[in-house]
C-alpha cells in the first residue's frame, strides 16, 4: 500500500490518522518513510494512525524538540522491533547521524518516519518512501506518495 498510494484526499483529521494506520498495516520492516509538507499539513496526525497501528503507547507528539522518539512495537507479527520517529526540523544530518541513524537504518526489524526529509536528504537511502502533504483547506489534506 504505501507505495501504491499515489494521491487521496483526507477530509479530517481521523481520515489522516486511518490513512497513517492503513499504511503502517501493510509495512514490513526496514522501511524509511519521509513525511514531507508545511507546518500543520498533516504529517504528525498521520504518524500518530501509523505508530497507534503497531501499537506505540502513550502521547503521540511530534519529536520536534527531542529531535527523535523511539517506540516499541507492540502488534509484534512481523518481529519487529522499534518504530523511531524524527523530527529534523531543527537539526541537520550530523546530528542525526550522532544519534546512531546507520545502526537504526540498517536494522530491518525498525521502522523509520522522518519529518522534515528535505533537511537530511544527503543521509536518507535511496529505498525511502516520500510522501508529500498539501493543505488542501482547513480540515482537508493531499497526501501523495512522490
Amino acid at each position: 500500500m504505501l507505495n501504491d498510494l499515489r494521491e487521496m484526499i483526507t477530509n479530517s483529521a481521523d481520515e489522516t490518522r486511518d490513512l497513517g494506520k492503513k499504511m503502517a498495516s501493510n509495512c514490513k520492516g526496514g522501511e524509511v518513510i519521509c513525511l514531507k509538507g508545511d507546518l500543520g499539513a498533516g504529517k504528525t496526525t498521520f504518524s500518530q494512525g501509523f505508530l497507534r497501528e503497531l501499537g506505540a503507547e502513550g502521547a503521540l507528539t511530534s519529536p520536534t524538540f527531542v529531535v527523535m522518539k523511539q517506540y516499541a512495537i507492540k502488534k509484534n507479527v512481523l518481529n519487529l522491533k522499534s518504530i523511531y520517529h524524527i523530527d529534523t526540523y531543527r537539526v541537520g544530518s550530523k546530528d542525526i547521524l550522532d544519534l546512531g541513524w546507520e545502526e537504526i537504518i540498517k536494522d530491518k526489524q525498525n521502522i523509520v518516519l522522518v519529518e522534515w526529509p528535505e533537511k537530511i536528504k544527503d543521509i536518507l537511502p535511496e529505498y525511502s518512501i516520500w510522501i508529500n502533504f498539501e493543505i488542501v483547506d482547513e480540515k482537508s489534506r493531499k497526501i501523495s506518495v512522490i
